[in-house]
């Protein structure tokens, strides 16, 4: 299991997070390799912190030189927004039971996503919209190593949404495979 899941994942990897510049951070990773795209069988919630957990057991093994990140893609579950939102709270409670804390972090994209505050078709909401469930493992080394090397990281999420804004509603629509956004 996984091509299917794999190919589209990868595909929106290269035409929104970096073809966008979604992710000032992301292309260097990407283009050597270090970025790890898994796909889960889970269907259950246990299986599928069981899944997270070897991932990011890997991950902390693993050389930062040769494996950065890894996205969990999650085509079998957590469809509903709010199911997956009310997992994000599970996933926490692993890395603080395994001891992570401070040294992995998810973030969280998913074909529904939608911020609080917003509209649905919102444009701002495809920052984090992903073609399945995924839970991004990150290193927070490298996320602070990242965000003090750029000039102004507040200022990243305000110029994703403007650019996303300023496509055109058909384009948004080949980039992340949905319905046309106002």
């Amino acid at each position: 299991m996984g091509g299917v899941e794999s190919d589209r994942v990868r595909k929106w990897v290269e035409q929104a997070v970096i073809g966008l510049g979604l992710c000032p951070f992301a292309g260097e990773h990407w283009q050597a390799g270090r970025v790890r795209l898994a796909v889960t069988k889970a269907t259950t919630q246990q299986t599928l912190l069981s899944d997270l957990g070897i991932e990011i057991a890997a991950l902390d093994e693993a050389d930062p030189k040769r494996l950065e990140t890894t996205l969990l893609i999650v085509p079998g579950m957590l469809l509903d927004f709010d199911d997956y939102n009310q997992f994000l709270d599970l996933t926490e409670a692993l890395i603080q039971e395994r001891g992570w804390e401070g040294r992995f972090q998810i973030a969280s994209f998913h074909p529904d996503y939608q911020f609080a505050g917003t509209e649905l078709d919102d444009p701002g909401n495809l920052t984090n919209r992903s073609p399945f469930p995924i839970l991004h493992i990150l290193r927070e080394s490298s996320v602070s190593r990242a965000l003090a090397g750029h000039p102004d990281p507040d200022q990243i999420p305000l110029a994703n949404i403007a650019r996303l804004k300023s496509l055109s509603a058909k384009r948004r629509a080949e980039i992340f495979g949905s319905r046309p956004q106002n």
